[in-house]
């Protein structure tokens, strides 16, 4: 940036009037210069003094930040030598939270291949469209959630051989045991290929609203780029993580396979998020910083009573909040029953690994309702979605993103890629800037419904929905909840004559779907308002639901 356009920046607010930029008032991060230098090599380069560095909540295990990384050349080389992998191939992660999801994830990008994720909860339908469209050489799978894969490949088992038997489809090849491969004694020979920042290295999919799930493309600046911004974020280097999110998702792989190795903190994973079994894992490990989605915290708000009588919970001093903005009533009954602790709110989207924006104080997080200051090398413009004009501060339009940590586009969809030229990522959230330079998010231009953290694409169900031989038409909009955020609603347009019931509705659809993509309220309707072009108007839908809360 030139020191002219840096003279005319606001330094209270971060905009710029001359060209209608905020920018962000946080330390610029020191990004490597080397072009070929992988995610992996970056994370190991780090210094820190941390010793442990995952705790399996469940069992006990620790893996030291020394195993850790043996463990990371020692599969990288199984990879390489054993199975084939090569740079540029996809390599599938289908598994619940593991301590050696980060040794697989490591291991893969070391060798310029890329790492995916499939949620655990989708069915085998949904896990083969992925499947079809990312293409994986290899997926690193669980014995009970291997049946779920219906294509042909190849897997590597990442429990014991001593689980109980499950009967494979003829399709799927075993080629290893991941605890084998750890183990196993590097060949000596040159594992890693010449990896360049710009390859590839990860491909998460983000649900969207007008058709299927698409593969966000992540490189390795752009990983690197978050990695090092998690750095400098002035977190305690001697924090204990409690990782209740799952891994399979951006915020969990970033945060707790990357950042925190990086940093030399220790984390301890559970395996699936029960409420009681994180408090006992808070009190167990002397947890001191917890990520959870907003209806975590109102859980614990209504539990309050009953978790501080069962549990110690003294060496908790931060909770880390995102997924969606807390309301001022939400915070300060948080604060109320656990008064010693901090929220920090944050936001960030798959497209952006981690850019976006968060309160790291205590300071700011009493602004209530803000998802904070922007983070380090982020850029950001409101504007006007009618008119495409850039608006200024406290001017409420489309939040558009910039910076190197702003993923390169979707996979083979480059139709539905929302990166324009310039490199702005338009994210589909109507925000504003206040006075300050804090972002407050008002609403979504996108029409994903946030279920606990989940994103559900209405037009999915929609899909599912007509096929249905007594429907005639549907609309699926999001139903507010004090528990879950949101949850799937659906307006149906019954054929005549005929006796289709609530009841077969959500049961017609929870047999296709996830748990989380369930419809859980139904309502028959005469037609589905829509615009001239066709276009639902969910506003209005949602207006008929919710006019009698």
């Amino acid at each position: 940036m030139a020191d002219s356009q840096i003279s005319l920046i606001d330094p209270r607010s971060g905009f710029c009037k001359s060209n209608s930029t905020f920018y962000s008032k946080r330390q610029s991060l020191s990004l490597p210069p080397n072009l070929s230098l992988d995610v992996t090599t970056f994370i190991s380069s780090q210094p820190h003094r941390g010793t442990t560095a995952f705790i399996d909540a469940a069992t006990g295990q620790r893996l030291s930040f020394s195993d850790l990384w043996r463990a990371v050349d020692n599969v990288a080389d199984c990879l390489y030598h054993d199975v084939g992998i090569r740079r540029g191939d996809v390599v599938l992660i289908l598994s619940p939270n593991s301590i050696y999801i980060p040794v697989v994830c490591l291991s893969v990008m070391s060798l310029g291949a890329v790492v995916t994720t499939a949620n655990t909860l989708n069915t085998a339908g949904e896990i083969s469209k992925q499947i079809a469209d990312s293409n994986p050489t290899l997926v690193f799978t669980t014995r009970q959630l291997a049946p779920k894969l219906s294509a042909a490949i190849s897997v590597v088992l990442t429990d014991n051989e001593d689980e109980e038997p499950v009967e494979f489809t003829r399709v799927v090849r075993v080629v290893g045991v991941l605890s084998d491969m750890v183990k196993k004694e590097p060949s000596g020979k040159l594992v890693r290929d010449r990896v360049n920042q710009d390859d590839t290295a990860m491909m998460l999919y983000s649900s969207g609203t007008t058709g299927p799930s698409k593969g966000v493309i992540s490189s390795h600046r752009n990983l690197t780029t978050h990695v090092a911004r998690f750095i400098s974020d002035n977190l305690k280097r001697d924090d204990i993580f409690i990782c209740t999110v799952p891994m399979f998702h951006s915020y969990g792989l970033l945060a707790f396979a990357m950042g925190t190795v990086a940093l030399g903190s220790t984390v301890v994973i559970l395996r699936r998020f029960q409420l009681h079994d994180m408090m006992d894992a808070v009190e167990k490990h002397q947890a001191t910083a917890l990520a959870l989605a907003p209806p975590v915290l109102v859980a614990m708000i209504n539990d309050a009573d009953l978790i501080k009588a069962k549990y110690d919970l003294s060496s908790l001093t931060t909770v880390r909040c995102g997924g969606a903005p807390l309301s001022k009533e939400v915070t300060e009954g948080f604060l109320e029953k656990y008064p010693t602790v901090d929220i920090l709110q944050g936001y960030a989207l798959t497209e952006s690994n981690g850019g976006g924006a968060f309160t790291n104080s205590v300071e700011e997080s009493r602004r209530y309702g803000t998802a904070g200051m922007l983070t380090s090398d982020v850029e950001a413009r409101i504007v006007d979605p009618n008119t495409g004009r850039v608006l200024g501060i406290n001017q409420t339009g489309e939040l558009w993103l910039k910076g190197p940590s702003i993923s390169k586009g979707y996979f083979k969809n480059q139709e539905a890629t929302t990166i324009n030229l310039e490199g702005w990522l338009k994210t589909g959230d109507l925000c504003y800037f206040d006075e300050d330079g804090f972002l407050f998010v008002v609403d979504r231009l996108k029409e994903l419904i946030k279920y606990k953290g989940y994103q559900v694409p209405p037009a999915e169900l929609e899909a599912l929905l007509i096929t249905h031989p007594d429907i005639l038409d549907a609309a699926v909009i999001p139903f507010p909840d004090k528990e879950a955020g949101q949850y799937p609603m659906a307006y149906v347009v019954r054929k005549h004559e005929s006796n289709l019931t609530e009841k077969h509705v959500i049961d017609f659809i929870s047999k296709q779907v996830a748990p989380y993509k369930k419809i859980r309220k139904v309502a028959f309707i005469n037609s589905i308002p829509k615009t001239a072009s066709g276009k639902t108007l969910r506003k209005d839908l949602i207006k008929l639901a919710t006019c009698k809360l």
